[in-house]
């Protein structure tokens, strides 16, 4: 989700398996889905073109929206249902788009929506959220989940840690202000989009009111726990230093208040190009991993379920960290032991072991 040549290599598992092994980001979207259907419902009539205009962005596979996309277009037909429904389905130019049009179109492991509608009309972006997607006034409803924390570049790396929880001083001040302007690019793009009564549903990674985030809900910190891993292969000689620094994930979990602010100040350009904040909750999405872990009480059935979900958005960053130098198979032991070690720990101690999600959920409108 970038346009930036620093964090153009990010890319999400491809091939389908970043649906199939993140069960707990579809749980995500589904918890959404009640607040697509109230903000389908408040869009005035009168805000209806020719075409009803629905956008995912940031939509990986496709996998994990298909049920609320289904839900969606069904609230669409109840409100208008002759009108004619286009899903613009866009991410950044590197995304797998072969798996997700075979997802989208029922040649993958998923049930497709699309046969149960006429007049319905999927289409395909590669262009980031960075940038704006569609024309002026076009669209009505824009839902994104699960993407927005990929920073348009990595504003630099972190001396101490492979991520912004990890900083401190002036490394996480440089990553904030990259956050606040990348939020801010993000919000006038989506304004100058929007139909006047159009609406936002965005669901973003957060650091919550009690200052829980992605993995760290009292358990072992997944977060630390990636970074001790990696500064083990520092001091064995497994990688150098500069990798290390290399492995910093250009991400940015944003406060409550950080993401309210350009949507509540007056002063703020998002403000004044319209845009304002309807509702916003924090919500924990219990890993699913975990949650099944406590019933069967299988360690090794848990790791092979859990280390697959982290694997899918963080691997090819610590991939590009690595010297090219090193050659391809160097490299992709070297990434097969990390992970291995991660499982090990696991293993070992199961127990606090999980990736919690903790998101902001967002309506936005435009007046």
């Amino acid at each position: 989700m970038s346009t930036s040549a620093q964090a153009d290599g990010i890319t999400m598992s491809g091939g389908g398996v970043y649906s199939l092994a993140t069960k707990g980001a579809k749980d995500v979207i589904n918890n959404a889905t009640p607040m697509v259907v109230h903000a389908i419902e408040s869009i005035p009539v009168q805000s209806f073109s020719s075409v009803f205009t629905l956008a995912d962005m940031g939509c990986a596979d496709g996998g994990t929206s298909l049920d609320m996309m289904q839900t969606a277009i069904t609230e669409i037909r109840q409100k208008a249902s002759a009108i004619p429904v286009s899903i613009i389905y866009t991410d950044q130019p590197r995304n797998d788009f072969n798996a997700l049009v075979k997802n989208i179109h029922g040649l993958g492991p998923f049930k497709s929506y699309l046969p149960q509608f006429t007049n319905l009309f999927p289409l395909f972006s590669g262009t980031s959220f960075y940038r704006k997607i569609l024309p002026s006034n076009s669209l009505h409803l824009g839902f994104s989940a699960t993407a927005m924390h990929w920073l348009s570049g990595k504003p630099g790396d972190i001396s101490n840690h492979v991520h912004m929880i990890g900083a401190r001083g002036e490394e996480l001040q440089l990553y904030r202000a990259r956050a606040r302007e990348d939020w801010r690019q993000i919000l006038l793009h989506r304004a100058e989009e929007l139909v006047s009564g159009g609406k936002l549903v965005l669901v973003n990674f957060c650091i919550d009111e009690n200052g829980r985030y992605l993995g760290n809900t009292g358990g072992v910190n997944m977060f630390n726990t990636f970074n001790e891993i990696w500064l083990e292969f520092v001091e064995q000689g497994r990688v150098t230093r500069e990798e290390y620094a290399g492995m910093t994930l250009p991400q940015y979990y944003n406060t409550v208040e950080e993401f309210s602010m350009p949507l509540t100040d007056s002063a703020d350009p998002v403000h004044q190009a319209g845009l304002r904040l309807d509702h916003l909750e924090t919500q924990v999405v219990p890993c699913p991993f975990a949650s099944d872990f406590k019933n069967h009480g299988n360690a090794e059935k848990f790791a092979q379920e859990y280390i697959p979900t982290i694997r899918t958005w963080n691997e090819s960053t610590y991939f590009s960290a690595l010297s090219p130098q090193r050659g391809l198979e160097e490299r992709q032991a070297i990434m097969e032991d990390y992970y291995s070690a991660y499982k090990s720990r696991v293993l070992e101690n199961p127990e606090g072991h999980g990736m919690d999600y903790v998101h902001a959920y967002l309506t936005i409108s435009k007046i």
